[in-house]
């Protein structure tokens, strides 16, 4: 396929106002699906999971099975209401949602249409330079996950070109919360990091009501962006795409400006744009053509028929209000003013979604700026050299007995980032990779004296120049014995002790 043609983003700004909305699904974290029994275990369980063992007749779609609606994913969907500023329904109702599913056994979707459980909401998002936005949330209504196919024989991976497709259907009910928003007029240049700063917000509420992993490259948040473009002047909405199921922060950002482009490009040239969903590829940076998108009436919605309406009483709402956590914008700015971060170092912190992390290990006995340090530096370079987060790669309470045996002079920073290479590969504690490794510092005198007189021996003119006043010449004795001691010699005493030889 030929790559499409891209007008230049400013240019293309100065023709046509972006409009936006967006669909993110937030699979819960509950301990059973949304409508079975089968488990839904947390994510690497999950993923280690061998296709098709966690699950149960519902989950098929089997004659005579009938759904049971999971009590907790009933809460975590009012709490996360709340918490997007929604009114929750005095009663909600299933429906029944028809077009071919082949990855859920039943051929339709259980999900909610025109009676959602939250409504008429609004959640305030951040942007990098502290500019605050409001973003209008139409809904946020319960339903479950699709199963989940590998496309075989092709030499993509993708449908287009296989053989034939395998079936999971392990995430086939998983219970998930899909947020619509309403339409987002007035985002002009900053649409695609209103994008971003959107999605990301969705997943710090999510985290912070404890509902969610929410992590976009396992799936457990996904995001679909609506982007249309209407010419300036005119108030009439262009057709929108659908790009689905980008996954990662940066690439709903490059999937809306992409998308601003290419639409733009078309309009310019007298051309149409098809309404449809569209495939993000990470590597190309490009959208493709999925399916024509559909409207609600061709999905020929129903009442679900096995399942009472939702009906939550007034004292369990109220109950779930008072047990929300600080909104997250409000959270930041204090976190930002506690720790003394300029707003530079924050964004360090924020926008590598680090925040939890860094809060948890200042809560271990790291210092602010130490615990930024690690995360920002070592650590997030080594999760990138191995292509995961950095969170997976190290606990908080490890990086604060790493920087405490710091402090404590048993280990300098360089030795310091071996320790914490040994932890990552699974070796233990902090403490236990310096035992085992022996990496603390040598600080016994006796030990550091006899490597000097070697390294002064082999330089016989330095002590001249330290006693002629040039302590700068000391460099190079420090220099030696560190790499006699393989870097586990304390510097600073070092120092000390050839300065004290020095003025005997």
């Amino acid at each position: 396929m030929a790559a499409a043609k891209l007008m230049d983003y400013d240019k293309a700004l100065e023709l046509f106002e972006p409009v936006l909305g967006f669909e993110v699904h937030v699979e819960l974290n509950t301990n059973t699906k949304m409508f079975s029994d089968a488990p839904n275990p947390a994510n690497e369980a999950f993923h280690a999971a061998e296709p098709n063992t966690l699950i149960a007749p519902v989950d098929l779609g089997l004659p005579g099975s009938l759904p049971v609606v999971n009590e907790t994913a009933i809460r975590s969907s009012i709490s996360l209401g709340l918490a997007l500023g929604c009114s929750i329904a005095e009663s909600s109702r299933f429906a029944r949602k028809n077009y071919f599913y082949p990855d859920l056994g039943k051929n339709y979707q259980i999900s909610q249409y025109d009676e959602p459980i939250a409504y008429d909401g609004s959640v305030e998002v951040e942007l990098e330079d502290g500019t605050l936005i409001t973003i209008p949330i139409e809904r946020a209504h319960m339903e479950e996950d699709a199963g989940k196919l590998t496309h075989m024989g092709g030499a993509t991976g993708r449908i287009q070109g296989a053989e034939y497709s395998l079936v999971d259907y392990n995430r086939a009910g998983v219970p998930l919360v899909e947020i619509v928003t309403n339409i987002i007029y007035g985002t002009e240049h900053r649409a695609p990091e209103v994008a971003k700063a959107y999605v990301q917000a969705i997943r710090d509420i999510v985290r912070g009501l404890g509902i969610s992993e929410a992590r976009l490259e396992r799936g457990n948040l996904r995001c679909d962006a609506n982007v249309s473009l209407r010419p300036r002047g005119t108030d009439k909405l262009g057709t929108r795409t659908e790009t689905k199921n980008v996954n990662s922060m940066r690439s709903v950002e490059r999937a809306v400006k992409y998308e601003i482009q290419r639409q733009a490009q078309i309009l310019a040239d007298g051309g149409t744009i098809t309404q449809e969903t569209r495939h993000w590829h990470e590597d190309t940076g490009t959208t493709s053509p999925g399916r024509p998108k559909s409207d609600a009436d061709d999905y020929r919605y129903f009442p679900e028929p096995d399942l009472l309406p939702v009906e939550p009483a007034a004292e369990l709402i109220e109950e779930l209000r008072a047990a929300l956590p600080e909104q997250p914008v409000a959270r930041r700015r204090r976190l930002m003013t506690e720790w003394g971060f300029t707003d530079l170092e924050f964004q360090d912190v924020r926008n590598g979604g680090l925040l939890e992390v860094v809060e948890a290990t200042i809560a271990a006995g790291a210092t602010p700026a130490t615990a930024r340090k690690w995360w920002t530096g070592e650590i997030s370079r080594l999760a990138n050299a191995q292509e995961k987060d950095a969170t997976e790669l190290i606990s908080p309470e490890n990086v604060a007995a790493l920087q405490k045996l710091v402090e404590a002079g048993t280990l300098t920073d360089k030795l310091a980032r071996q320790v914490l290479e040994g932890v990552i590969a699974g070796e233990g504690t902090p403490q236990e990779v310096v035992d085992a490794r022996g990496l603390a510092v040598v600080s016994d005198d006796g030990a550091l004296i006899a490597a000097i007189d070697e390294a002064l021996a082999a330089q016989p003119d330095v002590m001249a120049k330290i006693k002629d006043g040039k302590v700068q010449a000391a460099g190079a004795v420090i220099g030696a014995v560190m790499k006699a001691m393989k870097g586990q010699a304390d510097a600073a005493r070092v120092r000390e002790l050839i300065l004290e030889r020095a003025a005997q």
